[in-house]
């Protein structure tokens, strides 16, 4: 499983990635490969505020619904249009092309209670 160092990860299997002021969030390789292949991502929570936890959309593979959940909370910047037409990007690049939210925490400290790599992998191993 691929795990990058520079990440911050969920028990629930969600990463995120901080730029200067904005993160990134998608979910992990771990989750996506649980899910299986990728077919819907329905996020209509662009430009809302949502707390830490917080569902701010779904994933539809072909065997299953998933909640998405925030990892901290913060104001959904923008959704990756590139999901609308090609979701399969979760499975072949979770961690690139297949981000699904940009954010804006609203209380850049609740990044310190996420997993750091090392700790994610023990959950899933």
């Amino acid at each position: 499983m691929n795990v990058p160092d520079n990440l911050k990860y969920t028990k629930d299997h969600e990463w995120i990635r901080v730029e200067g002021d904005v993160a990134f969030v998608g979910i992990t390789d771990f989750a996506q490969s649980e899910l299986g292949e990728i077919v819907i991502v329905d996020i209509t929570t662009e430009n809302e505020t949502l707390a830490k936890e917080e569902v701010f959309g779904s994933i539809e593979a072909v065997k299953t619904v998933s909640d998405l959940f925030m990892p901290v909370g913060g104001e959904v910047l923008e959704v990756n249009p590139k999901l609308e037409d090609s979701p399969e990007l979760v499975n072949s690049a979770p961690y690139g092309d297949g981000w699904m939210v940009k954010i804006r925490p609203s209380a850049p400290a609740e990044l310190d209670a996420l997993l750091d790599a090392e700790a994610y992998r023990s959950i899933i191993e």
